[in-house]
């Protein structure tokens, strides 16, 4: 027998027989693969329980309405014993006392520690403990607390405190800074706020609101004689987080646990434009959620268990990681965090030794990126044994293998060592906030050893609404299916050509069901435009392939129309240009008053240097990205993407700015999901817009 027989017949590949002759086995494998491929077109990943419905006198146009296979004849019954964000945790405290929960590394000296652990019993005595001071201090049911800071255990054991009295949990975003966490204490009324040490400078200035509004600041770690009489001048009393403890220690009181229709949170959204927006979510809506997690996972041969480890580096503030946290403490399994340095994340991930990470596509294009800088170097012997290695585990997985039998031989040649990178326990990389590229996500699924899937999800859905299935190749570049206790279907958008019941069924995704926000804070008609007939309207653009799998492509609010009558979708030009490896940051502006399109670009700086290296620039990389000959070239590769993605002519970038410092959270320029703020853009790159079309503008006469 042929090794590529005994090969073939060690995969489950019955039908090649060893008595065959080469060709007849060669024969026999493509009908096999051909059969594959066509039960793949054929299966479907959900359930279609609604037809579609052509619009008329103005309604738009409805597609059909899908839902997880598992709730194809109505959601699963509710698990009676988790009906609230308190049950998650007080009942998993009750299984898995000793289990470690929160992770974190002392500094001292400038120098990172260990972690150390904290057990879901000594958190949950924590909580108490603290729940109690809260309660002693004024706090009742249905005050509003807040919580500024970076992920840290006393984030978490604030945020279950609150929930243990009834107590309405509002997380600030640590990265929307100072303005915008005025704005959310005053309008969310919050009376207390538990908070980073070097957050509470900000928050006693004479000016700001919140100086006015509280009553009380709790540290995570100390107070200074500074803040304890600056607060007492304005009239806010200040607590150290070990003083605040042994007052609850002083004076316990017994918990008043929420019922499920309580609000358990509100949390508010950055959005890439205006004021917060403040998603109310309840206790019933928090807890299905990670009933409908539980369901989802337990379906699969690999499953959570209270072993498996996640580092949370997203903020806490954000529904992604809030979420992912929640699903670990019912799990009773351990959360390590980061200590606060994005730039050193793999010392983090070392020391920790993760199995599962999340992430958004910025996080994991930094691997990639890491990952093709090594290539680079290796000598061209082993990188053709690396692409080798690549393809030949690709086209075991795209037969249907999973990634720890696709090749094992490359896992432990070539791979295993990037698993490495990663800790080397990692089981799974999720990926969310927005859509990650075909291209990245096959090189992560091949490289990593481990599930990597992509999710889908608002603040308002409570971040799951639709999640991909581990090692089904199908689902590349897409969001999977709808999540068990929600529906999904699309809204006809005409002025951009998306019709939900066209041969490419494509249109505004809307979602349906028990995993809902109860509306926006303070702001009922907002929540009116987004709330129709029961249906949250999401703003993103996506189309259903035939399998019943979603995939995003598009977005309805960054439309706009040029001059000339066109209407270009910004944030789906920038996805594409941003596929392009010269390209780290981009900004792609339009205006109703032009014909043509402009763009800010952060260049890649490796490809920078090497296409400097080719042209013999020797030069830093601040002085190349002023040459003109760098922004002719970069505007020639962008051309070649528009044209290998078949862009319309008006939808190819005409003049670029060449900027060095990546878009970031401290000056305002994206979110801290590493969206674009598009307002805040035009107002800090006003005057190169305005030279770039001046410029094309004499060009023309």
């Amino acid at each position: 027998m042929s090794s590529i027989v005994k090969n073939l017949v060690k995969r489950g590949i019955k039908r090649v027989k060893p008595g065959l002759s080469i060709c007849s086995q060669k024969l026999d494998l493509e009908l096999l693969l051909k059969e594959r491929k066509t039960k793949e077109r054929m299966k479907s990943f959900a359930a279609k329980v609604e037809d579609g419905v052509r619009g008329e006198n103005g309604k738009p146009s409805v597609g059909p309405v899908y839902r997880n296979l598992l709730s194809e004849k109505g959601f699963p019954p509710i698990d009676s014993d988790i009906t609230t964000a308190w049950d998650i945790f007080s009942k998993s405290v009750k299984k898995f006392p000793d289990n470690k929960m929160l992770g974190w590394r002392r500094i001292v000296d400038e120098k990172v520690g260990p972690y150390m652990w904290k057990t879901y019993k000594e958190a949950y005595d924590e909580v108490l403990q603290i729940g109690s001071a809260l309660r002693a201090i004024g706090a009742e049911p249905g005050c509003r607390v807040g919580i500024y800071g970076v992920n840290c255990p006393q984030w978490i054991i604030t945020m279950e405190a609150c929930a243990a009295h009834t107590l309405i949990c509002v997380p600030l975003y640590d990265t929307l800074g100072s303005g915008a966490v005025d704005y959310i204490v005053d309008q969310a009324e919050i009376d207390f706020v538990f908070v980073q040490e070097t957050k509470i400078k900000g928050l006693l200035e004479p000016d700001c609101k919140c100086a006015r509004r509280l009553k009380a600041i709790v540290s995570f770690t100390n107070v200074s004689e500074e803040h304890n009489l600056k607060g007492s001048e304005v009239g806010v009393k200040t607590y150290s987080w070990l003083d605040f403890l042994q007052m609850g220690c002083g004076k316990p009181e017994e918990t008043t646990p929420p019922k499920p229709f309580n609000i358990c949170t509100i949390m508010y959204t950055s959005g890439t434009s205006g004021d917060p927006k403040g998603v109310v979510l309840t206790h019933e809506a928090v807890a299905t959620y990670i009933v409908g997690m539980d369901l989802f996972m337990d379906q699969f041969e690999d499953k959570m268990t209270h072993e498996d480890v996640y580092l949370s580096f997203l903020p806490l503030a954000h529904i992604l990681d809030r979420m992912n946290e929640e699903y670990f403490f019912r799990k009773g399994a351990s959360v390590g965090y980061y200590h606060g340095d994005l730039n050193v994340l793999r010392d983090d991930i070392q020391e920790l030794k993760p199995t599962y990470l999340a992430g958004v596509p910025r996080v994991f294009e930094r691997i990639h990126e890491g990952i093709q800088k090594a290539l680079q170097e290796l000598n061209p012997r082993r990188r053709f044994i690396f692409n080798a290695l690549y393809k030949h585990k690709l086209a075991w997985l795209n037969r249907g293998y999973s990634h720890s039998k696709a090749s094992p031989m490359a896992d432990f040649i070539a791979f295993g060592k990037i698993r490495d990178k990663l800790g080397g326990r990692i089981r799974l990389l999720v990926s969310g906030g927005a859509p990650l590229s075909t291209e990245i996500e096959e090189f992560l699924r091949v490289t990593c050893c481990c599930f990597v899937v992509q999710g889908y999800g608002l603040t308002e859905t409570l971040g799951g609404t639709a999640m991909g299935f581990p090692d089904e190749m199908c689902m590349l570049g897409t969001v999977g299916i709808p999540a068990v206790y929600n529906e999904i279907r699309l809204e006809e958008v005409a002025e951009m050509g998306y019709d939900p019941l066209g041969e490419n069924p494509a249109g505004e995704i809307c979602i349906r069901g028990k995993c809902l926000f109860s509306g926006y804070y303070k702001n009922p008609k907002l929540t009116q435009e987004v709330m129709k007939d029961g249906w949250f309207h999401t703003g993103d653009i996506g189309e259903i392939q035939s399998n019943g799998v979603l995939k995003i492509i598009d977005r309805k609010k960054n439309l706009i129309k040029l001059s000339q009558g066109e209407y270009v979708a910004l944030e789906n030009l920038e996805n594409i240009y941003g596929q392009n490896s010269l390209v780290q940051d981009i900004w792609v502006y339009g205006d109703s008053f032009k014909s043509m399109l402009v763009a800010v670009i952060v260049p890649n700086q490796e490809t920078i240097k090497r296409w400097a290296k080719e042209l013999g620039f020797t030069k830093p990389f601040e002085e190349l990205c002023s040459l003109s000959e760098l922004q002719e070239h970069i505007i020639s590769e962008l051309k070649s993407t528009a044209e290998k993605n078949k862009l319309r002519k008006f939808e190819y970038i005409k003049a670029v700015t060449v900027e060095t410092k990546p878009f970031d959270v401290a000056r305002d320029l994206v979110t801290a999901t590493l969206k674009n703020r598009r307002n805040n853009l035009l107002k800090y790159y006003q005057v190169q817009v305005d030279e770039m079309y001046r410029k094309l503008a004499s060009k023309k006469i």
